[in-house]
């Protein structure tokens, strides 16, 4: 009994640990799903470390323009037959031992100033690398925010498309009452089985929907497709209007001057930034590509010493290791001027390389402006339409829904034939669809607009 007991004591905890971390998962909003597949992105990870090796490559550019490089070696060897004796500067012929120690020391004084270009170069593309992770965080933003309306949108639909199924199963149930009293004709009861059956086969579709929306979300999000994703649902105010936690839907976008907007987007937008920064490096790369016609001038210096033996020469005894090391010593200084003279055309074939990448890097920035440009105007003109339209499908929606709501109680008074009232149900399922999807367009589009004038889409919600 003992042990039974602690075995069903051991199963309730566990029960009990499972229910906790069910409910322990809250529903995500719109904010922490974005936020999620930003961490999770592969992409991003990826930008990454090439923003990283940006860093390096900044390091190492700094290090080459004001550090010298500096080497150091030793070499041991031996020499069998004719060699020249240290100590007489003759030629001997016998075995040798050799042991040399050096060290050299290098400054580039000047070399077309090549080593700023390439400091500026690093910078830059630390720059873009900032700029190119932060386009991919909107990239992503932006889709997670399209699969998530889509699976709010399915949502919705299921539960109108479950509350029409639970009714005309009601109502239903009811003519099957009535047909049996002599109170409805056989006609009405089939019609009634056919709009159900309609229903039903509608409500399956939408809820297979529903599941692709929801697999394209975890996709997006790279959630663990085999893990539930709950979701922040929406709700409904006093009013009857559906709401939810971060969706607001205004007339700002009728107050949003197109060209204010291209103005920040061409200050803020991260393809602008890019295209910016192609630019300037193509020309930066243009300027380090001229200064290789320039001499270059270098400073070097040195220190070596040497120690020597004869193992094969007869009563002979070399000086001590110390000694020669401090004795042999020897150093050097040089300043070196290089003139390029011929080098079959290479500096200049990549000077005409360098000249064709600017002008294609300028033509892309003008080319990206005016994409801009055109995108700014679009998303106001779309973002104006779809607030009118919303504030139409609105009302729509209001007045199919109280349609919906009479016809019911014709058809339970039988006042409406069964006919009718199919064509009311999906007049009134039609209106909540525009209506759920002008809400979630405009609410897009407006946030489209924002995104143009420098507020990332993650920092727009609460």
């Amino acid at each position: 009994m003992k042990r039974m007991y602690q075995i069903i004591m051991i199963s309730g905890w566990i029960l009990m640990g499972s229910h906790l971390n069910f409910m322990a998962a809250p529903p995500l909003t719109l904010r922490q799903c974005m936020e999620y597949a930003v961490k999770k992105s592969s992409k991003i990870q990826i930008q990454q470390t090439h923003n990283a090796d940006a860093q390096m490559q900044r390091r190492e550019a700094i290090l080459k323009a004001f550090t010298p490089s500096v080497t150091a070696g030793t070499s041991v060897y031996s020499n069998f037959g004719r060699t020249v004796d240290p100590e007489s500067n003759t030629y001997i012929n016998m075995t040798s031992f050799n042991n040399n120690y050096a060290v050299n020391a290098s400054l580039t004084l000047f070399n077309g100033f090549a080593a700023i270009n390439n400091l500026k170069i690093a910078k830059m593309s630390i720059k873009m690398g900032v700029n190119e992770e932060k386009k991919l965080r909107d990239d992503i933003c932006l889709a997670v925010m399209e699969a998530y309306f889509n699976v709010l949108f399915q949502s919705q639909m299921v539960s109108v498309l479950e509350a029409q199924v639970k009714a005309m199963e009601e109502h239903l149930h009811l003519a099957c009452r009535q047909y049996e009293l002599g109170q409805k004709g056989y006609a009405d009861k089939v019609q009634m089985e056919a709009d159900l059956a309609d229903k039903e086969l509608q409500l399956v579709e939408t809820e297979n929907r529903k599941n692709d929306a929801m697999l394209t979300l975890k996709d997006m999000m790279l959630w663990p497709i085999e893990e539930e994703l709950p979701l922040v649902a929406l709700q409904e105010d006093e009013k009857g209007k559906e709401t939810f936690l971060e969706l607001t839907v205004s007339e700002a976008s009728f107050l949003d001057s197109e060209k204010e907007v291209s103005a920040q987007a061409k200050l803020y937008h991260p393809a602008v930034l890019l295209a910016q920064q192609e630019k300037e490096k193509a020309h930066l790369d243009l300027k380090t590509a001229r200064g290789k016609f320039f001499p270059t001038l270098s400073l070097s210096g040195g220190w070596s010493t040497n120690y020597y033996t004869y193992p094969g020469k007869a009563d002979y005894k070399a000086p001590s290791f110390g000694s020669q090391f401090k004795n042999n010593r020897g150093a050097y200084v040089q300043l070196t001027l290089s003139i390029p003279l011929y080098d079959r055309l290479s500096r200049h074939a990549n000077l005409s390389r360098k000249k064709n990448a600017f002008r294609r890097a300028s033509v892309a920035y003008d080319q990206t402006l005016r994409v801009i440009e055109a995108e700014v105007i679009r998303a106001i003109q779309d973002s104006r339409g779809a607030y009118r339209a919303s504030l139409h499908a609105q009302k729509r929606f209001q007045v199919q829904q109280e349609a919906y709501r009479l016809g019911q109680r014709k058809l339970v008074q039988g006042l409406m034939s069964p006919v009718e009232f199919q064509t009311v149900s999906n007049s009134f399922l039609e209106a909540k669809a525009q209506q759920l999807n002008s809400r979630f367009t405009s609410f897009l589009k407006q946030c489209v607009v924002n995104y143009y004038k420098g507020i990332s889409y993650i920092d727009q919600l609460n």
